[in-house]
């Protein structure tokens, strides 16, 4: 599976446009966690407790909105973007979203379509 955050990969071009494809993610903070930041908080820096719970969050988001994109048919999602937002305090939504399209060779072209 193609995904990038562009609309179109040099040498490829859509064949279908399958629609929007996403998946998503609620994280809630930690009490164990959110002891070690408020400590790292009154010392500064960054707080490696969250900052890879964000990551491990975006690559679900990423994971589901892949599944969802194959259950379509696609071989790719373009224009892929991630969007956070707050759900209550303490609690967080990790949001990926794009395009699913089936990609083909342009003749003669090096594309990365499968």
């Amino acid at each position: 599976m193609v995904v990038t955050t562009t609309s179109e990969i040099t040498g490829t071009r859509v064949r279908r446009t399958l629609g929007l494809v996403r998946g998503n993610t609620i994280r809630t903070k930690h009490f164990g966690k959110d002891i070690l930041a408020w400590l790292r908080y009154l010392v500064g820096g960054e707080i490696p407790e969250y900052t890879k719970m964000m990551a491990q969050s975006r690559e679900q988001a990423l994971d589901r909105m892949i599944e969802e994109a194959e259950k379509l048919g696609a071989n790719a999602v373009l224009c892929t973007r991630f969007q956070t937002s707050k759900i209550m305090s303490g609690a967080s939504e990790i949001l990926c979203y794009g395009t699913a399209v089936v990609l083909e060779r342009d003749s003669g072209g090096a594309g990365e379509a499968e």
